[in-house]
């Protein structure tokens, strides 16, 4: 509220303009600053209008805009020391922490490159989209002024690295690495950094696929925190890996081979693939965030979107339970000479590999035919 976001109970507000002839603009009110308060500490992400936090209103200086970036990574980025905590070793949470803020930045910087490049249609009709002390340059389609393209592509790949889904740009007019980015975030699974109450799991399962790849390496049965990791444990992991994955292109294959998906799409080609392939990521793995050229408010979209947000969490879910069940049962054993450390460098490095592999190799055919190939072109 002290930075601007509107606060009250009052209906709309009707503002008579200069020339009388005019129609009276209708200005919306509202419990704006509670309720975003909610979405961004929550990750939540749905806004309280529909620009979201590109809203005036809802995101009006650059401090909110801080503030918000903050509050969306603060309890899922916390949780890495909770963890540590719980199990009696703030290492292993620290390592959690490292590896994903090494994929969180290395994504950062290719998204800050592609929005800071001027669009090269725009460039070879002479426009000037060069960063000067009269503009920020690069990609400002769809992006508030007050923003730029660097506070934009930064809350992006936070809000797409979480499971908020909130935005203070237009994700549908990113360059198409950028977009491609937001994308990936997402197909991962959503675990750097995850979200609030659920975010935290999907790190710690691939973390036992990490142990279990390293076992295989060493020719030892693979124990994450004491505890043995046994084929139970990586059948229900791979089922939640691929669940979420599954469900992102089969319903993106039926959108596409129907006349109601693909009635919805209004922009041709590549892009407009990516559009869809963006709306059942998101819903798959519980984002909420959009390319707004699909025009998901019909019938289809309202139902087949539905039905993959509801099978994506919960069939997720479930088997997380699965594993922490059994793995309770199970006797700690103590830490040997051949037991993988899984606070050091090299399981992190394991882990950022795991991450990265599984879901750069269950993604890439569909990526190649959205964000590669309009980018290409």
């Amino acid at each position: 509220m002290g930075q601007g976001v509107i606060q009250n109970l009052e209906p709309y507000v009707a503002i008579t303009p200069l020339e009388a002839s005019l129609t009276p603009h209708l200005l919306p009110m509202g419990p704006v600053a509670s309720q975003e308060a909610i979405k961004i500490i929550g990750t939540n992400g749905g806004g309280f209008f529909n620009a979201n936090s590109a809203h005036p209103f809802e995101n009006p200086t650059p401090i909110s805009n801080f503030l918000q970036m903050l509050g969306i990574l603060l309890i899922p980025a916390g949780l890495c020391y909770t963890f540590g905590q719980m199990v009696g070793d703030r290492r292993q949470g620290r390592a959690l922490f490292a590896a994903m803020l090494a994929i969180f930045i290395s994504m950062l910087l290719f998204c800050l490159y592609s929005e800071q490049t001027a669009n090269p249609l725009l460039s070879n009709s002479g426009i000037d989209a060069s960063h000067n002390h009269l503009q920020p340059g690069g990609n400002m389609e769809g992006k508030e002024v007050r923003f730029s393209p660097t506070s934009s592509a930064l809350f992006s790949v936070i809000t797409t690295a979480s499971s908020c889904g909130a935005t203070n740009a237009a994700l549908d007019s990113f360059m198409p690495l950028g977009g491609l980015i937001c994308l990936l975030l997402i197909e991962s699974g959503e675990v750097i950094f995850g979200g609030v109450g659920s975010g935290l799991y999907g790190v710690l399962i691939f973390a036992i696929i990490a142990v279990f790849v390293a076992g295989l390496m060493i020719g030892r049965t693979p124990e994450y925190l004491g505890k043995k990791i046994e084929p139970f444990e990586m059948k229900m992991a791979s089922f939640i890996i691929l669940l979420p994955c599954i469900l992102t292109l089969i319903g993106t294959a039926i959108a596409l081979t129907t006349s109601a998906g693909l009635l919805g799409i209004k922009n041709p080609g590549a892009h407009g693939f990516t559009e869809v392939l963006y709306a059942f990521s998101s819903a798959a793995n519980n984002n909420g965030s959009a390319f707004a050229g699909l025009s998901a408010n019909t019938p289809f979209y309202n139902i087949t979107l539905g039905l993959i947000m509801g099978l994506g969490r919960f069939g997720v879910i479930i088997p997380v339970l699965a594993i922490a069940g059994s793995l309770s049962r199970k006797k700690r054993l103590e830490a040997s000479v051949g037991t993988l450390p899984t606070h050091s460098f090299l399981f992190i490095g394991l882990l950022i590999g795991c991450i990265i592999i599984i879901g750069a190799l269950s993604y890439v055919p569909a990526l190649a035919l959205g964000p590669v190939i309009e980018m290409l072109s």
